[in-house]
């Protein structure tokens, strides 16, 4: 059985690998610069970092899993969250509208690696101040892609969502299971 390195510190993606009955060998943080390249678009950026994560770890005879999530407005790149002021600009812009949240996959196994995306829409309801602060003094947002976690407390926001689930958690685990598939 070959060992499988997942590339990233994300409990969420550990999480999400246990539902469907995946457990790594080992788990190693990946730092990269995430900086967008000039006229680099949500869907390419996804594709690349995921890509660049995997290629980071070194590991013989191992399938190496990264992933990362972008979540856009059109074009426009919503960061990861690191300040309470980036976080409240990102709610007000998401406040009302539909918006897209993109990860990018990627599995690197003998040499080789390969990349899905998944892609999902997601619709915010109308945020008030006093709902924006409440979410903001809950410290979830905390570097999170577009200043929200689905999955926590910003869930009562959504008012729908069109797309894969878990790709907005920070894994799509359909695109997931067949990379890894197909590199076994």
């Amino acid at each position: 059985m070959t060992r499988l390195v997942l590339a990233s510190a994300s409990p969420r993606r550990l999480a999400l690998l246990a539902q469907i009955g995946i457990t790594p060998d080992e788990v190693v943080a990946t730092y990269i610069d995430e900086t967008p390249l000039k006229g680099e678009t949500p869907r390419l950026l996804a594709l690349r970092l995921a890509r660049a994560k995997a290629e980071a770890v070194n590991a013989d005879n191992a399938i190496i899993l990264a992933a990362d999530t972008v979540v856009a407005v059109g074009r426009r790149l919503l960061p990861k969250t690191e300040t309470e002021q980036h976080a409240r600009e990102c709610l007000a812009l998401l406040s009302g509208r539909s918006h897209r949240v993109l990860t990018g996959v990627a599995v690197k196994a003998k040499g080789v690696t390969r990349t899905r995306l998944a892609e999902a829409r997601v619709a915010f309801k109308r945020l008030s101040a006093q709902e924006i602060d409440a979410y903001i003094a809950s410290n979830e947002w905390q570097g999170k892609a577009g200043g929200y976690a689905i999955q926590g407390l910003a869930a009562r926001y959504v008012t729908s969502v069109i797309g894969s689930y878990t790709a907005i958690v920070g894994l799509p685990l359909y695109e997931t299971a067949n990379l890894l598939e197909s590199a076994r």
